[in-house]
């Protein structure tokens, strides 16, 4: 990648532009994580929805170990999300390059792991569930976080139901019949925003299509490209603010 682009993509200063090419980035990471992620664990890790209602199922079922690893699992992905906010707070109260750039750092770094070590951490329970599942979840939350905290929470990453309404919203506006004469606001659809919201979509689903397929053939390490383009993306900030702390 281009360093000055890489720089304008994760970087302190922002741009609408940088904003959705790095959110159809993330999109494609978290479709590749959460659909290979399944065929690890057997469970979706991206979206909360699913899992808050898993978890009121199951209690009212009676299967409370259930419930249980559902709170788990919401936790960690809670978790992710808060600790997102404390590097970009503490990197903004610094004015550091990196404000952005940390978070997509230690998701890296955690992606890396779970390709080197996803066999052996299968088989480790963090409280209730396995480290997989919880390192995937924390992941997620912290994935959507860096995302919402960077563009105002216009741009989503991890689950596409928020997006796919609003793509839906679009739709009705544009099938709208707006009469003649009649001394009101036309109703029409925003079309630019009809391309972000298509292009976010359409990227989670190569990147699921992509991740299933990859950990069908290799299996853990084939989140290690993803890790990799990543830390491409965190690297340039992370090294202005070397470079500043050397001065």
């Amino acid at each position: 990648m281009p360093i000055n682009y890489v720089r304008r993509l994760t970087g302190r200063q922002r741009a609408a532009q940088a904003n959705r090419h790095l959110g159809v980035a993330l999109a494609f990471v978290a479709g590749a994580a959460n659909a290979g992620g399944f065929l690890a664990v057997k469970q979706y890790t991206s979206h909360m929805t699913g899992i808050l209602s898993s978890a009121a199922d199951s209690l009212a079922l009676g299967a409370f170990d259930t419930a249980v690893d559902c709170a788990g699992a919401l936790l960690a992905f809670l978790a992710g999300a808060a600790s997102c906010a404390v590097m970009v707070n503490f990197a903004r109260r610094r004015q550091l390059h990196s404000e952005f750039a940390l978070p997509l750092l230690v998701e890296a770094v955690l992606l890396l792991a779970f390709g080197v070590m996803g066999t052996r951490l299968q088989a480790i329970d963090v409280i209730v569930l396995p480290a997989t599942v919880m390192l995937l979840c924390f992941m997620m939350g912290l994935q959507n976080a860096v995302i919402t905290k960077l563009s105002n929470a216009e741009i989503r990453t991890t689950h596409m139901t928020g997006i796919v309404t609003d793509l839906g919203i679009e739709a009705g506006k544009a099938l709208y019949w707006n009469r003649d004469g009649q001394a009101v606001p036309r109703v029409a659809a925003d079309w630019k925003r009809v391309r972000i919201l298509a292009s976010l979509v359409s990227s989670f689903f190569i990147g699921a299509v992509a991740g299933a397929f990859g950990f069908k053939a290799v299996g853990f390490g084939a989140v290690l490209p993803l890790a990799c383009v990543l830390l491409a993306m965190a690297a340039v900030p992370i090294y202005d603010d070397l470079v500043a702390v050397r001065r």
